[in-house]
């Protein structure tokens, strides 16, 4: 279980060292394996819970390891860097826990949190729709007031875990005139009567990290099925956010990092021409240039995250750090399997894993268009010194 101090350097130092002996031991080992079998690894997410590898800035007094967002951003990338599925599962817990250690009430937290942190209880983070996914605007599911709590009707398209999950954290319209003002939160058992999940999608990568629809019909919520503020929904959930993209952002440099790792062990390795490929001027600039753009990412991600924790704007910071780190990642795993050459492009090596696992990272948690646009309204607003 992790009792590290807060903000001592050394906290960070063995933070990486804890993480990455799990990841090395736990789940790169078996990260093909898990990838082809498309398979939910519960058993590993309980021994990650019993760890305290989730809900990482929870604070303590919840169950959390009460550490900043820097840290989270390490151990994202530490678990991609082993299997980029182990770290978004490690994002969505991160994510709720956020929700309800801010805005939950004391009931809540004590029912939900210690389940969702020891990986006991399963949980799907659901806002995208049919017709609402980077415009959110467009979100159609309903929960209509009743004498003793809520009626919730509606649909989710392509939700993290929704195959699996014993809780969805649901956004739904509150209020049907009032746009992203009439929005709200609920915690919904996703066994309950009128809750049906469609069937798993076979994904191009991140395999394990299994998704899916879930539809609502007149399902009945208590009244105390509302997580913070009415018609607040949007606002909180957006509210975590920011600190998802630089989970994201982290987990798309732990991708790269590896596919380096493999690109280097196996260039050194491999001989064409009389030599290791390793000392053809060519391919060592291909690995200079993934080591300097996968330090670059790392560092913007850092920024982020320490201005979150400073509670300073960040907004523009994590948006460059998520696009960045995501365009990175794609275009440096594509040359960790060149330097494979047509190995890599058979299932079983890792980078061709790696190149799959790559591509979600430009579109989940805000497409990097999106990110473009942020980035390019924050220039226009404040100035090229944001």
């Amino acid at each position: 279980m992790l009792h590290l101090p807060k903000n001592d350097p050394e906290t960070y130092t063995q933070l990486i060292q804890s993480v990455r002996r799990f990841t090395d031991s736990k789940v790169r080992p078996h990260a093909n394996e898990l990838d082809q079998d498309a398979k939910f690894p519960r058993e590993l997410y309980k021994e990650m819970g019993a760890l305290g590898l989730f809900g990482i800035t929870v604070p303590d007094t919840l169950g959390g390891a009460g550490l900043d967002v820097l840290a989270y951003a390490m151990v994202m990338e530490e678990l991609a860097r082993g299997y980029a599925s182990v770290a978004d599962q490690c994002g969505v817990v991160e994510l709720i826990g956020t929700l309800l250690s801010q805005y939950g009430s004391p009931e809540q937290q004590s029912r939900h949190l210690p389940g969702i942190l020891a990986a006991e209880t399963i949980i799907a983070y659901c806002i995208t729709e049919e017709e609402a996914g980077s415009d959110v605007a467009g979100l159609r599911t309903s929960a209509r007031r009743t004498a003793d709590g809520w009626v919730l009707n509606g649909s989710k398209l392509w939700i993290h875990n929704a195959p699996v999950a014993d809780l969805g954290f649901v956004l739904a319209r509150t209020d049907v005139d009032a746009g992203h003002r009439g929005m709200s939160i609920f915690i919904v058992d996703l066994n309950s009567a009128g809750v049906e999940r469609g069937p798993k999608e076979h994904k191009l990568g991140q395999r394990a990290s299994q998704i899916g629809a879930l539809s609502f019909h007149d399902v009945v919520l208590a009244d105390d099925a509302l997580l913070g503020e009415l018609n607040r929904g949007f606002y909180i959930m957006m509210s975590a956010l920011e600190k998802g993209r630089v989970g994201i952002a982290s987990l798309a440099t732990g991708i790269a990092q590896a596919g380096l790792e493999a690109a280097l062990d196996y260039a050194q390795q491999r001989k064409q021409f009389g030599k290791a490929l390793v000392d053809h001027q060519g391919l060592q600039w291909m690995l200079a240039d993934m080591a300097k753009d996968i330090a670059a990412a790392r560092a913007l991600v850092h920024d982020a995250a320490l201005k979150l924790d400073n509670g300073v704007q960040a907004g523009m910071a994590c948006s460059i750090a998520k696009c960045f780190a995501s365009d990175m990642c794609v275009a440096q795993t594509s040359n960790a399997l060149q330097v494979f050459g047509g190995s890599g492009y058979i299932q079983g090596f890792e980078v061709e894993r790696l190149y799959r696992d790559a591509k979600i990272t430009q579109i989940y948690e805000g497409t990097n268009q999106i990110q473009r646009t942020i980035i390019g309204r924050e220039l226009v607003k404040h100035g090229a010194q944001t």
